[in-house]
């Protein structure tokens, strides 16, 4: 195997496809990045039986052939070549990589250990690959990061023929985002997918015009693969029932106060200046205003008022910080709606639901990206 390559159209490549490799793989060449070289192709890929991801890039091939190598230490390597044309070649040693006057050399580990990608064949839906970045940068704050409940640490994806709706929860809070796309999905069709692995897709594939995401079966394996601009990533579903959490939207939110998210952020965070890590900001929601109070460690304290559009009675809420700025900031509106509602118990209020406007004006809500946060006390 003889090539030779564009440096940054290599890095690039490189880097795509070892992003989503495992830290601690199960078996060393599963580690292993494979660069296949044939006609005027080199295409990469990875594959750990959970995740793979694949891609290809033009390049003049003067000796066709494959070679396993070590995913990371490739990447490493090729993140800082020089400027200059990337020779690549397979001799006793391995392969050896020149660019400039830097050249390496890699062992190679047996190809033919190597699982075999994923076809991909199966139902499919077309969305735009800005609007599917961004939904997916909205919802993955709200997912699970403990293992102790498999079914939570993924984003629920739920398909019809027009639209497509990603839910994540971490049992605290609950983020929903629906988009327009087109499909041959079946009404209700779904898929659980690794919040981890979702996350790096939105981000690969942030500036394309348009993402296949296609439903593959392999037996008893379900997996879902994710085609834009050449690239491709599939990801193993997580089995499992997901809680039925659309049921905890109220129909209806009379009371709700309307302010300004930069505002809000700013004041959280300096307010976090004097909280413990796990404490609670009291939020005390009147006509006059907003005003937030702080009780840190061995008397710190802080407080600070806001202007609101209060539509409803004066309430009380105490509520994670962190919890609060991720969720105004996955509004991505100027103006923030937080509506408060109703339990069984006057002393408990309920979940807080946040969603954006355009301005204070009540009309200008839009309603696609919905955030349900519950407040402190119910946490206990």
């Amino acid at each position: 195997m003889k090539f030779e390559v564009n440096r940054d159209m290599f890095s690039d490549a490189v880097s795509f496809v070892v992003k989503l490799l495992p830290q601690r793989p199960t078996l060393p060449i599963l580690s292993g990045v494979v660069l296949e070289a044939t006609g005027d192709k080199l295409q990469l890929s990875t594959f750990d039986y959970e995740v793979s991801s694949r891609t290809s890039v033009d390049a003049n091939v003067e000796d066709s052939g494959a070679v396993l190598v070590q995913g990371r230490l490739l990447a490493d390597i090729a993140s800082r070549l020089p400027d200059a044309p990337v020779q690549v070649e397979r001799d006793d040693r391995g392969i050896t990589i020149t660019c400039g006057r830097t050249n390496f050399t890699l062992p190679t580990m047996p190809l033919e250990e190597f699982p075999a990608l994923p076809t991909i064949e199966g139902t499919s839906g077309v969305v735009s690959g800005a609007d599917f970045s961004e939904a997916i940068s909205q919802v993955v704050v709200a997912a699970s990061r403990e293992d102790v409940a498999p079914v939570i640490t993924g984003v629920h994806l739920t398909f019809s023929p027009t639209q497509l709706q990603l839910v994540a929860t971490d049992r605290y809070r609950v983020a929903v985002r629906e988009i327009e796309w087109q499909s041959n999905f079946a009404e209700g069709d779904q898929a659980l997918v690794p919040s981890r692995t979702l996350g790096e897709v939105g981000k690969s594939f942030s500036h394309a015009d348009e993402v296949v995401i296609t439903l593959v079966s392999e037996g008893d394996r379900q997996l879902i693969a994710f085609t834009a601009d050449g690239r491709t990533v599939t990801s193993l579903l997580i089995k499992g029932n997901f809680p039925a959490v659309s049921r905890l939207f109220p129909a209806e939110t009379p009371h709700f106060a309307v302010l300004q998210g930069s505002d809000v952020v700013d004041a959280v965070r300096r307010m976090q200046l004097v909280l413990e890590r796990e404490q609670a900001l009291r939020f005390s929601f009147t006509e006059e205003g907003l005003k937030l109070d702080a009780m840190g460690a061995e008397q710190a304290a802080g407080a600070e008022e806001l202007s609101i559009n209060l539509q409803g009675d004066d309430i009380v809420v105490s509520l994670k910080p962190q919890f609060l700025l991720e969720g105004v900031g996955s509004v991505h509106s100027a103006f923030v709606k937080i509506a408060f509602t109703a339990t069984d118990n006057p002393n408990k209020p309920g979940p807080v639901l946040l969603t954006g406007q355009t301005s204070l004006d009540e009309s200008a809500a839009t309603d696609t990206f919905r955030y349900l946060l519950q407040p402190n006390l119910l946490m206990r």
